[in-house]
């Protein structure tokens, strides 16, 4: 059995990954197959400037964390070395950092997660990372809500110069 100083470790380290999952607006689990020290790292300075962790945790510690935190069903994908992504600020940009990647590298896989307290499989995640960011959003409708003012803008003159014509 192990000691009692090992257990209180992973008690701590335990309740120290609960903390973070509830805080996160985004958990991912990964599948990190196939890569090396260098990818890790790489995808570690992407993720930096998005306010967004990449921790590779045991299985156990992690189940634990998800049961402490009530959510269910994601013991099934807590197989084979996960990779735990941890994000605070914005769901959508870890999401498509981490989509991005895996598109790139064959053996890297979204497992499923959490997004916003709410349990999600790899599909919708990746779904969610396919969309444009916000700011592409608000640019698009500007950009539309612009085009049809400008065509009433027109419109308006037309009927304005009809009437002086007339």
């Amino acid at each position: 059995m192990a000691s009692e100083k090992i257990l209180n470790q992973k008690i701590k380290e335990v309740d120290e990954l609960a903390e973070k999952i509830n805080q996160a607006k985004v958990v991912l689990l990964t599948d990190y197959r196939g890569i090396n020290v260098g990818d890790v790292t790489g995808i570690r300075a992407k993720l930096r400037g998005t306010n967004t962790e990449y921790k590779v945790i045991k299985n156990n510690i992690t189940k634990r964390a998800l049961q402490k935190c009530n959510f269910e069903g994601l013991d099934d994908l807590l197989v084979g070395p996960t990779a735990v992504v941890l994000g605070y600020d914005d769901y959508l940009e870890a999401s498509k950092i981490i989509y991005e990647y895996a598109k790139e590298n064959d053996f890297y896989k979204i497992k499923g997660g959490i997004i916003e307290g709410k349990v999600v499989s790899a599909e919708e995640i990746i779904t969610l990372a396919k969309l444009p960011s916000r700011e592409t959003l608000i640019a698009q409708l500007a950009g539309a809500l612009l085009g049809n003012v400008t065509k009433l803008a027109v419109a308006l003159d037309q009927v304005s110069k009809q009437k002086a014509n007339a």
